[in-house]
């Protein structure tokens, strides 16, 4: 199993990013798929998530409206667009795969984890 993150820099506020997870290994088109971030001394959040199965989606509410999750199921790829991205956005964005049919948010239901890549938005 592997996912690998890419797409990740440093910009200023108001600009945009777009994340890639490449997976292989598992029956993507099967799997709950989120974005996740983590900053120091924090909990690692989850900021959108995708059921592949089911196409349902959740949002974090700092992040509602400014990011979008999709998944290309031929690729076996999910995608996080951030737009109008702001200083609090800033972290490690984690791509992760879950077994479970519905949209899971909590980091624990999680099996398979990327290596991250960083993110960062200058004031």
């Amino acid at each position: 199993v592997q996912l690998v993150e890419s797409g990740g820099g440093l910009v200023q506020t108001g600009e945009s990013l777009r994340l890639s997870c490449a997976t292989s290994g598992f029956p993507f088109e099967y799997y709950c798929m989120g974005w996740f971030r983590q900053v120091p001394g924090k909990e690692r959040e989850s900021v959108a998530v995708l059921s592949n199965n089911d196409k349902l989606t959740y949002y974090a509410d700092s992040v509602r409206g400014r990011f979008t999750i999709s998944s290309d199921i031929a690729e076996n790829t999910v995608i996080l667009q951030m737009n109008n991205l702001q200083p609090e956005d800033t972290g490690i964005y984690y791509c992760a795969a879950s077994t479970m049919a519905i949209v899971v948010t909590t980091a624990d239901w999680y099996e398979h984890w990327g290596y991250g890549t960083q993110v960062t938005v200058s004031s």
